[in-house]
């Protein structure tokens, strides 16, 4: 016996929901049809792929290793019917970018406006995902292109620089360190400080940093992004050192930006898939991510240089 895509279907519906009720509700069938189809599935890999506990389904280890290649199926299939829907609207293209989250919200938004008004016609779908699995979808091939933080260049791919800019050190409006325009990385000893998760590559070179010069801050909260790091400091719980980009977001909501007597660089890269068939629009595209960049870098130097 071999899978067939309503048993694939149901999978991705139990994955996704969690129960059978939902999973049934989501793809509008009833519960026995669903539990019938799972058992048959089941039959056919050979194997369980979930437990029952106290009346929910726990996918089993083989569940959420099936569920990853089932993932990157619906990927597929979901571009199919991207494309369907261009041939509908009378579009004659789509860029795919897998970025991280951070600069869906403070870089894609403009370079996208900039592509747009010279390619109406042509969509961009964009998509977010953290390292080490960006990089690894990029060398899947999966995208057009991706936005890394990353400075290493993963199998299948090649990398471009984007953007380099120190970070920066934020405050609250009522902050006493405000009163200086340089903030020396020793003001940071016994400080409220917000910092990001302990995972963090740029937490363990600033960690570092600090731990080798002898300063001891006060961490205070520990955050996964750099948004909730700069709501934090706008709210008064402390100060933070964090990517430029996503400082400028807050600057009108009760943060403001000093830069450091120190450099710590922040990078923007581009990874582009090497074995995946060329994007005509893409190279405008990369043209409209470098002229935001630049007005980016621009509008961060008015708030770093004016401190000087």
């Amino acid at each position: 016996m071999k899978l067939t895509f309503r048993q694939i279907e149901i999978f991705n519906a139990l994955m996704t929901a969690e129960s059978v009720t939902s999973a049934a509700d989501m793809l509008h069938t009833s519960q026995p049809t669903i539990s019938r189809e799972l058992a048959r599935l089941e039959q056919v890999l050979g194997f369980s792929l979930f437990e029952r506990v106290r009346g929910r389904l726990k996918p089993s280890n083989a569940a959420y290793t099936l569920f990853e290649e089932v993932k990157r199926s619906y990927i597929g299939l979901e571009r199919i019917w991207s494309t369907v829907e261009d041939l509908r609207t009378d579009q004659i293209g789509r860029l795919s970018v897998l970025t991280l989250p951070a600069f869906s919200q403070s870089l894609l938004p403009g370079a996208c406006l900039k592509f747009l008004d010279i390619h109406q016609r042509v969509g961009v779908s964009i998509a977010v995902q953290e390292s080490p699995f960006l990089e690894q979808s990029l060398s899947y091939q999966q995208y057009d292109l991706g936005l890394t933080e990353n400075n290493d260049t993963p199998s299948g791919t090649t990398l471009k620089p984007l953007l380099s800019v120190d970070e920066v050190c934020i405050l609250p409006n009522d902050h006493p360190l405000l009163a200086k325009d340089i903030i020396d990385i020793r003001d940071f000893e016994g400080q409220a400080f917000i910092n990001l998760s302990p995972t963090d590559p740029y937490r363990i070179k600033l960690d570092q940093e600090l731990y080798r010069l002898g300063i001891n801050r006060k961490t205070v909260i520990e955050t996964p992004t750099a948004a909730s790091v700069c709501q934090l400091v706008s709210k008064g719980a402390g100060i933070a050192i964090i990517n430029p980009l996503t400082a400028l977001d807050f600057i009108d909501h009760g943060l403001q930006i000093r830069p450091l007597n120190v450099s710590y660089p922040f990078t923007i890269n581009i990874l582009l898939p090497l074995h995946r068939p060329f994007n005509p629009h893409l190279d405008d595209f990369i043209t409209a991510l470098e002229a935001e960049a630049k007005e980016i870098k621009t509008k961060i130097s008015q708030y770093t240089h004016d401190s000087r």
